[in-house]
Formats: C-alpha cells, structure tokens, sequence
C-alpha cells in the first residue's frame, strides 16, 4: 500500500486509477520549451512518481515541443501495465516558443501521430482536444468539427478514449453527442471554482473532472487563508491545495507538475492530509472574496 491510496480511485475510461497523479509539463525547460535544465533529474521524478504509486500521467507533445514525451519513453518505456498516460492535442509550437493553434483534421491527425511515435505506444490512452477559442479560458463555439476528427481517430484504433480541456457546459453536453467524453480538463481551483456546477453534473455521470493549476499555474494564488491553513496544519500551500480539491468531489483526478524530487514527495504526502471542517470553512472564504463579476 502507498500513501497515494489513500487519494482513492476514479474511472477514467475504461480503467480505474488512483486519483493523485502527475502532470508531466513542468519537465520542459522554461516557458515548457527546450530540454530541462537538468534531464537526469527529470528521469529521476517521472521514476519515483510511478514507484511511488502513480498510475496516471498527464503529457503532450506541444510540451517541448516533442521533449516531454521523449523524456516519458525514455523513464517508462516499456510502460507499466497499470499506467494510463493522457495526452492533449490543439497547438504547435513557434521557434519563439509561441503556442499556435493546430486544430484542423489534418493537424489533429498529425498531433496523434507525433504523440504514438513519439511515447512509443500504438494506441494513446487518452487524447484530451484542448480548445484553442480563447487559450486563456473556455469561449462558446463549435468544438464539433475537430471532437468528429478525434472520433475517427479512435475509430481506427488510435484512441482509446477521448477527453476535453478548456471548455464550456455546452460544448462538452455537443461533444458528447459525438462521442463518449471520459474526462473535463480544466482550470479550477480553491479560488477559481467557475466550473463547481460541471463537476458535480460530470460526477453524476461518472465523468472524471481533472483540474489544471491547483495554485494558480503561471501566475500564483497568493491567499493569506490558505497559508494560514497550511501553516495551522503544519502543511505547504500546494498540499492543501490538492487535499481540499481532493475532498471537492470523488470525480476529480489531480495531475500536479514538478521538476523537483522533493516537490513531489510533497504533492504526493498531500493525498494523506485531512482538512477539518473549520478549514474547509476558512477556504471557502478565498472563492468568494476572488469571485468575478461577470462569472469568468
């Protein structure tokens, strides 16, 4: 048994996996571009995730671009039985290191093609199609025509399961009609909670809700209730952060990013940590005090 168990499981697909996992794009170099500073050591975190119990790793090929994945085959190829890896397709990256959308059929197709070759696989587990309608946040539009592409992907049997990030209520209710959708990726977050209502519908349904930026992502949460918890209960930021999102909701799976051996042991010690009911009360106050206007 590893601390990770304690996390619980979820479906994802057809398989189920323990809900701690990890997010593979911190291993690029900076703005996830280039090789990483140091690869032995990136080698060294994507081994001790899996011996440590993680059994679902979240990557792509416009990480790098190319370099993540390369860095996954050489760590974990053959890959473990139980290790589901989920990929994301919709960019291509720039020589300055810009993300440009790559959403036609035929480069969501090539994308997928980068991706098997690339992680040294046949069929890819998971391919999530993040829209690219505004790459800050989810914006209403027709997802349809690029969601059918990823269909007949997986019809030929080069999908397993197919996944959304950056989206809308709606376009996952279209994409849905199209397809089975085994998993929402998201921004969510202790103070950024727009999609509360799509969890709990997603949850319902058996859907799995996997949240990107548990503490803000490029730009930090800082919050003076969160470090306060964490300091009460002689924990980091980071792992109240997982733990809360941890207790959100049993459909949600997490995929923390680091480069570092010891941010790691960290995100994965959160799966142990127990919020109080005062606790969850004093974080609850973070999302009404950062809560939008507008909604968004």
């Amino acid at each position: 048994m590893t601390s990770l168990d304690a996390s619980g499981t979820f479906k994802l697909g057809d398989r189920t996996v323990r809900r701690l996992g990890y997010g593979a794009m911190q291993l690029a170099g900076p703005g996830v571009f280039g090789p990483p500073k140091d690869r032995a050591q990136a080698i060294a975190v994507l081994r001790e995730a899996v011996a440590s119990g993680v059994d679902h790793i979240d990557t792509s090929d416009f990480y790098g671009p190319h370099v993540v994945n390369e860095l996954i085959r050489e760590a974990l190829h053959p890959y473990p039985d139980d290790l589901v890896i989920v990929t994301k397709v919709s960019a291509r990256r720039g020589a300055d290191a810009s993300w440009i959308p790559a959403i036609s059929p035929e480069e969501l197709t090539q994308a997928v093609h980068d991706n098997l070759r690339n992680l040294g696989v046949d069929v890819l587990d998971v391919v999530n199609f993040r829209s690219m309608l505004d790459v800050h946040g989810p914006a209403e539009g027709s997802i349809e025509e690029q969601v059918t592409a990823l269909a007949n992907l997986q019809r030929q049997g080069l999908i397993r399961h197919i996944g959304l990030s950056n989206v809308t209520r709606k376009q996952v209710e279209d994409s849905r009609s199209i397809c089975e959708i085994v998993c929402v990726q998201n921004l969510y977050n202790v103070a950024h909670r727009d999609d509360d209502a799509l969890i709990d519908r997603l949850g319902a349904e058996g859907v799995a809700y996997v949240p990107f930026f548990p503490l803000g992502g490029f730009t930090p949460l800082q919050s003076s209730e969160l470090s306060a918890v964490a300091a009460r209960l002689g924990a980091t930021p980071m792992q109240v952060a997982l733990a809360w999102l941890l207790r959100r909701a049993p459909n949600i799976l997490l995929i923390p990013g680091t480069s570092s051996l010891a941010h790691l042991r960290e995100n994965i010690s959160a799966a142990e940590l127990r919020l109080p009911d005062d606790a969850i009360s004093e974080l609850d106050l973070i999302s009404a005090s950062t809560a939008p206007a507008n909604g968004h």
